[in-house]
């Protein structure tokens, strides 16, 4: 996963932004959607947040108050710094966090939850409640019929091919796993939790 979303670095926005080989996905109210997802997270009260496995800092730079973006890839944080100049950047570990217990007020994390296997997810919630006291969740809408976990075949720009586990959920589902929490966002595309 971490060689993955390295050589995936630079091109990583394209998903969001539906360029290069997302181009021509047909994501009907996926723009619309997308604004209201960033909307909602620059509406959270600011707080001193660890942003766990920030990657490019697409979201990053919406939340407000002091920001800490922690990933594990240089190349990430290099377009995170571009993207969030506000924000503070650390290299490392999203399960083995390099700060000191109660370090932070919050805790955000995107899409790096929806690729964590059983004992990954453990220690990161783990990780998470030692160093905040409130887990905010972004991750992907489980559409009807759809497997809520798969492995998923993903190619990049420069043809290679890599194997990722992916899991999608549904609103009240995610909420339970963290522990009980409010359900932000439930929308076509994403769902976002506070716990």
């Amino acid at each position: 996963m971490k060689a993955y979303y390295h050589a995936r670095a630079h091109e990583y926005d394209d998903w969001w932004l539906g360029r290069g080989l997302y181009a021509d996905r047909d994501r009907p109210g996926w723009e619309d959607e997308l604004a209201e997802l960033t909307d909602l997270i620059a509406a959270l009260p600011p707080k001193h947040t660890l942003d766990v496995a920030c990657g490019t800092g697409f979201l990053t730079r919406h939340l407000r108050g002091e920001v800490v973006g922690l990933d594990q890839s240089d190349a990430m944080l290099d377009v995170a710094r571009e993207q969030a100049p506000d924000a503070t950047f650390v290299e490392g570990d999203a399960l083995d966090l390099p700060f000191d217990d109660d370090s932070f007020e919050r805790v955000f994390t995107t899409y790096f939850y929806c690729h964590l296997e059983e004992p990954e997810r453990r220690r990161f919630l783990t990780e998470a409640r030692r160093v905040a006291p409130e887990l905010v969740v972004v991750g992907s809408m489980r559409s009807a019929g759809e497997e809520p976990e798969r492995w998923e075949e993903r190619r990049l720009n420069d043809g290679t091919t890599w194997t990722v586990y992916k899991r999608v959920f549904e609103p009240d589902a995610l909420a339970r796993e963290l522990g009980g929490g409010e359900v932000l966002h439930a929308g076509t595309y994403f769902v976002a939790v506070r716990a």
